[in-house]
C-alpha cells in the first residue's frame, strides 16, 4: 500500500505543473496588458477610456478612414484625440469587426 501512495504522489507532482501552467500564462498575459494600458478622458461624453490593443486597432481604422498618417495617440493634440473619441462612440468593436479576446 505505501508503494501505491508513493506512486500517486509522484504522479501528481509531475502532472500538476503541466495542468497549472496554461492558467498561469493566461493570467500573466492579462497582467501585462493591464500594465501597458493607459486611460484617457473623453470630455464630450464624460468617460474614461482604457487604451489597449483593441483600442489601438480601432484608432488605426479611424486614421485610415480619415486619410491621416499614423501618429501615436498619446502624442496627438487634445482636439485630435477628442475627434477620435467622438468617432469611436459611433463605431463599436462589432461594427469595426474587432475581435475581443
Amino acid at each position: 500500500m505505501p508503494r501505491f501512495w508513493n506512486a500517486t504522489l509522484l504522479c501528481a507532482a509531475l502532472v500538476a505543473p503541466i495542468a497549472i501552467a496554461p492558467t498561469t500564462l493566461r493570467a500573466d498575459d492579462q497582467k501585462t496588458d493591464q500594465k501597458n494600458a493607459r486611460t484617457y478622458h473623453d470630455k464630450n461624453h464624460n468617460e474614461d477610456h482604457e487604451w489597449n490593443s483593441q483600442e489601438d486597432k480601432a484608432y488605426r481604422i479611424y486614421l485610415k478612414q480619415n486619410h491621416h498618417k499614423y501618429r501615436d495617440f498619446s502624442k496627438a493634440n487634445e482636439s485630435d484625440q477628442q475627434a477620435y473619441w467622438d468617432w469611436r462612440h459611433e463605431h463599436s468593436d462589432a461594427v469595426l469587426k474587432i475581435d475581443i479576446k
